[in-house]
């Protein structure tokens, strides 16, 4: 007869527990880091200021590291060292090829212009800022979303809820309508998630987020989710919202869904050809 766990780990055992435990320091963390950067009037152009969301990055990163030491007590393998850069860089190819490739498109069709932006200033502080929200986003929506209900539901359902949360959580930014947020849970939602299953490590999917964010905004001086455009070129677009994406920016584009989702897909094979599937737990024997 097997030794009964104590009641604490059987409640552990819970997937919400465990993602409200792992979330909670990093959302009390953010509260508080965004209200003395605002009482502290930070300039987000400001090239020393753009450190914040970069050094907010880390701390989540270390809370995230110290939730799974303490609660789950097992090494963060999923942030392990070893080929860290490697697989960072190579995200970070993919991230900046896909909106390259998305750009192009809208220039060869006519609905997208480059001309002179901001200067390489803008292009550091979009760099440094898109690696803060990669950190961020990926954290709490892959390490913790997607890794905690993957482990009872599935792979392909934790992929599908986690991407639909992705794009519902930025249904509120400025420009946002029913197609971007549709566009982000097809495109980045699915990518992301596919690329964390695919290395089951943070830092592939971190590059592939900073670098989108980056090239879309810090060199292209395209609208990121509907933020100011700030970059190194600066990006004009007309002609009709599916195309462009509208004051949201080019990643509500179809063109951008159809490139992203691609890749997205591309991943999730590679996942199943791998083995790498974990099956819902009614199916498990």
């Amino acid at each position: 007869m097997s030794e009964r766990q104590p009641w604490g780990r059987r409640i552990l055992a819970f997937p919400l527990v465990r993602i409200i435990l792992a979330l909670a320091p990093i959302i009390l963390f953010l509260t508080f880091a965004n209200k003395a950067a605002v009482a502290l009037h930070l300039d987000k152009k400001g090239l020393a200021n753009a450190l914040v969301p970069a050094l907010f990055g880390v701390v989540v990163l270390a809370l995230y590291a110290a939730y799974v030491r303490t609660i789950e007590r097992r090494p963060v393998d999923e942030l392990g060292a070893r080929g860290a850069v490697a697989e960072t860089a190579r995200g970070f190819a993919v991230g900046a090829a896909l909106f390259t490739v998305t750009m192009g498109v809208l220039i060869v069709i006519g609905v997208a212009a480059v001309a002179r932006g901001d200067g390489w200033r803008a292009c550091l502080v979009g760099l440094l800022s898109s690696i803060g929200a990669a950190c961020l986003e990926e954290t709490m929506l892959r390490a913790i979303f997607f890794r905690i209900v993957e482990a009872s539901l599935g792979t392909w359902i934790a992929l599908a809820l986690s991407a639909a949360l992705f794009g519902l959580l930025h249904a509120g930014n400025p420009g946002a309508t029913g197609v971007s947020t549709m566009a982000i849970a097809l495109e980045a939602g699915v990518l992301l998630a596919a690329a964390y299953a695919y290395t089951r490590r943070l830092w592939m999917a971190m590059g592939l987020h900073a670098a989108w964010n980056f090239t879309e905004g810090g060199l292209f001086g395209a609208s990121v989710s509907g933020t100011t455009p700030y970059g190194l070129l600066h990006s004009r677009f007309s002609g009709a919202r599916l195309l462009t994406g509208g004051a949201f920016g080019p990643e509500a584009s179809i063109v951008a869904i159809i490139v992203c989702l691609s890749a997205g897909v591309a991943f999730a094979v590679a996942v199943h050809r791998r083995g790498q599937v974990i099956a819902p737990f009614w199916l498990r024997r």
